[in-house]
């Protein structure tokens, strides 16, 4: 979410810039490793693939669990139930076998209400149509926004050499997980060459969201900027992106629907925050695909 429609005043930009950065995603120190490493995957939320952490509080996390690439190897770190408020919870994974593995973390509900212009200018600029439609057709513009906002992050983790794995530790990454909204690669971008096409489905509690507004960036050696764009998801919720560098890349997506009736005291909105995390084609890759 771009913070500079935001900028009503100096404290109301402090507000919002915190509020509002709405992009959580979890970022690997290195998305590929070798058999046996342990790494922290940390929940970041920010703009512009620029993250600080997310939160450390296990009242937050719903559900944060890796899977790796055959059915019985998985580790769940989602926090027992009954811990105090000042609890926290781990993000270290150990990963032991050879092929991609996927950690998934979804949050538990929050709040927050906004005044009305900046609430439509927000769902604007998010293209939140569907919410923008029935304001609209309620005679709503003019009450404040009143939004439960969760996140569910996914990111994809190569360990060893996807090359000369066997297709089938590539389950955990094109795999549906339930999730009330997620990005499935239709491919493993660990097996694709440099600027082949990966395609990716937009799913609502498992079913396609046509016209979802996707957004994507690749962070680039060297020091370039990070690059970025939107596509919107077909009639079938798929999008198509080619990776043209090693990346990292983060894809991100939003969807907003009326509140559930048992939220209904505290939001009228409820919005959820999906995204996709994993890198590009290795220079390995990129030098064999030239060869042919």
């Amino acid at each position: 979410m771009r913070n500079k429609i935001y900028l009503v005043s100096a404290a109301g930009c402090m507000l919002f810039t915190t509020a509002f950065a709405h992009e959580c995603w979890l970022e690997a120190p290195r998305f590929r490793l070798q058999p046996g490493q342990t790494i922290s995957i940390r929940p970041l939320v920010g703009e512009d693939f620029k993250g600080e952490p997310w939160t450390n509080k296990a009242e937050k996390v719903m559900r944060l669990v890796r899977y790796g690439p055959t059915p019985t190897d998985s580790t769940a770190l989602t926090p027992a139930p009954g811990f105090a408020p000042a609890d926290t919870f781990r993000t270290t994974f150990a990963f032991a076998e050879p092929g991609t593995h996927l950690v998934l973390l979804r949050s538990t509900n929050s709040f927050i209400e906004m005044p009305a212009a900046e609430f439509t200018a927000y769902l604007r600029e998010e293209g939140l149509d569907y919410a923008l439609k029935l304001r609209q057709e309620r005679d709503q513009q003019a009450l404040q926004g009143r939004e439960t906002y969760r996140r569910c992050a996914k990111a994809l983790v190569q360990v060893g050499d996807a090359a000369t794995a066997p297709m089938a530790t590539d389950s955990a990454c094109r795999r549906i997980y339930g999730l009330p909204l997620e990005l499935v690669p239709e491919q493993n971008p660990y097996r694709l060459a440099a600027n082949k096409a990966l395609t990716v489905r937009v799913l609502r509690a498992g079913k396609p969201v046509p016209g979802a507004a996707v957004q994507i960036w690749q962070r680039q050696a060297g020091g370039l900027p990070t690059t970025h764009f939107t596509v919107r998801s077909n009639q079938n919720g798929r999008v198509l992106l080619r990776l043209s560098g090693p990346g990292p890349y983060l894809l991100a997506t939003v969807s907003m629907t009326e509140a559930p009736p048992k939220l209904r005291d505290r939001a009228d909105w409820q919005s959820t925050w999906a995204s996709l995390t994993f890198a590009g084609p290795s220079a390995v890759t990129r030098r064999t695909a030239a060869k042919h």
